[in-house]
């Protein structure tokens, strides 16, 4: 089982910046992935960017350009980037990591606000 902590969170006013961090532990094996994924109210779960132990990496649509994924695989950390946010970047962002091609350990989650 993989423990994930992430930190970062809080509010911001529209266009400003905000880096979120998870750091993963307990693993026997490798992480093969990381990722960040957020949930509004009302919502379903979405995917905003993951990155593979070779550092590929994939964004939604909604933050191309404006967020970035990071990962430092010696301390098994992974980092978002965010610029640029708007309100509907609002949300519960949720760090997880997968083992082999699913992602099924999931940190707590941070709040991320956006308002003026």
């Amino acid at each position: 089982q993989v423990q994930l902590v992430e930190s970062g969170g809080g509010l911001v006013q529209p266009g400003g910046s905000l880096r979120l961090s998870c750091a993963a532990s307990g693993s026997r094996f490798s992480i093969n992935a990381m990722g960040w994924f957020r949930q509004a109210p009302g919502n379903e779960r979405e995917l905003v960017a993951t990155i593979t132990l070779g550092g590929s990496t994939n964004y939604a649509d909604s933050v191309k350009g404006r967020f970035t994924i990071s990962r430092d695989n010696a301390k098994n950390t992974v980092y978002l980037q965010m610029n640029s946010l708007k309100p509907e970047d609002t949300a519960v962002y949720y760090c997880a990591a997968a083992i082999a091609t699913m992602f099924t350990n999931w940190g707590q989650g941070t709040q991320v606000t956006v308002s003026s």
